[in-house]
């Protein structure tokens, strides 16, 4: 067997990125070899892979009625098992702007759409006869999709259009203090027993439980202190704790969760960033070793990966991090990154420097370290796949 990984990339202003990039991966993490690429979806920034398949969002906002550019969409690949080489099945929209997330146990997908942060005015009469606006902004919603038995999405089962907002406006920089105006949901996470979709939603400080069937059924809800902005989900194999980090308030939470209620019970949250760090930071993706007992965050301001002790209580405690490219802002950083399926190393997608970087991992310390890089123009997302080579 043979280890390959799919980059996902944005597009740039120059027409530079896009697309889909399949790297050749060494065991090891030191060889790192572009073997072919797709140019579509454009907006490439979130992949999911499983048995032979690659799924792609296409992270846009449909521009209007009778678009000039494609919709927001959800891709379906089928994976070549000789060299890991995409060929494309089919496609289907993702309504609501911005489809950020993908989730997949091989019988649905599930899609978390982020919405944008763009407003429109609506003049309405008031009860007393005078003029007021009204503020309206875009849907962010939860989709679950049928798969077909080739990996071929299928229609749409059931979708949830998120409601409410947070602290209105609030401390974050994003949309200029107006990132918490309407819902933001960030990933859509399906448990490690599969009876459970869990919906980071950074626009409400709420996770929401769904029950996975035919439909997704709202179960429960726990929601943080104003202005936590939780963002990203993962679980640790094995002990049922979910790890969460909150973009807003740049922390890194650990909960016991409950398979069969979907109850979520906090144990920890600690700053992400280094004690002496004085900047803005947000945190994006988390990720837990696959043989648990470390917790690998990036960070967005601060601009590292970092990694934490979780031990057998939940208890967190940052051990160290490696310094990455300076982000141009939370939307223009370091944002995605994955292991190998060993463990052995992880790779980064490293925007701002136009790289993938490949770091060895000790999974007896969590410690990092370089290892080699290969150029792709604006990636965003790392997904592995193991082919026959």
């Amino acid at each position: 067997m043979k280890l390959v990984a799919y980059i996902g990339s944005y597009r740039d202003e120059s027409g530079d990125g896009g697309g889909i990039t399949v790297l050749a991966v060494s065991r090891d993490g030191r060889s790192l070899t572009p073997v072919s690429q797709v140019p579509e979806p454009r907006e490439a920034g979130y992949l999911a892979y499983l048995d032979g398949t690659l799924y792609a969002v296409d992270e846009r906002k449909t521009d209007g009625r009778g678009p000039v550019e494609p919709a927001a969409s959800v891709h379906a690949f089928a994976a070549d098992p000789r060299d890991g080489s995409l060929t494309w099945l089919n496609s289907r929209l993702a309504p609501g702007p911005r489809p950020t997330f993908l989730s997949t146990d091989g019988q649905v997908l599930v899609t978390a759409n982020h919405g944008d942060f763009d407003h429109v005015e609506h003049v309405v009469r008031t009860p007393g006869g005078g003029w007021t606006v009204e503020y309206l902004y875009d849907d962010s919603t939860v989709i679950l999709y049928e798969l077909g038995g080739d990996g071929r999405l299928g229609e749409i089962r059931d979708l949830h259009v998120l409601t409410g907002h947070g602290t209105d406006p609030n401390s974050s920089a994003q949309a200029g203090g107006h990132g918490q105006a309407s819902p933001h949901a960030h990933c859509a996470v399906i448990d490690p027993s599969g009876r459970h979709v869990l919906v980071c939603d950074k626009g409400t400080d709420r996770i929401l439980v769904f029950a996975l069937g035919d439909t997704l059924n709202l179960k429960r809800t726990y929601t943080f202190e104003d202005e936590t902005g939780p963002r990203h989900l993962a679980f640790e194999p094995g002990t049922g704790r979910a790890f969460v980090t909150c973009e807003f308030s740049s922390e890194l939470a650990s909960f016991a969760f409950d398979a069969a209620s979907g109850e979520l019970r906090p144990l920890d949250r600690v700053p992400t960033v280094a004690s002496g760090y004085r900047g803005r930071n947000e945190p994006a993706e988390v990720r837990v070793h696959p043989r648990g007992g470390h917790v690998y965050v990036n960070n967005r301001g601060e601009d590292s990966l970092a990694w934490f002790r979780a031990d057998r209580e939940g208890r967190l405690l940052r051990l160290g991090h490696v310094p990455l490219a300076r982000s141009v802002h939370p939307g223009l950083a370091a944002r995605s990154f994955a292991f190998d399926p060993t463990g052995t190393f992880l790779l980064l997608a490293d925007r701002p420097a136009g790289l993938v970087r490949s770091f060895a991992v000790d999974a007896e310390d969590g410690q990092v370290r370089p290892l080699a890089t290969v150029a792709v123009a604006e990636p965003s997302f790392v997904a592995f796949a193991e082919v026959t080579g």
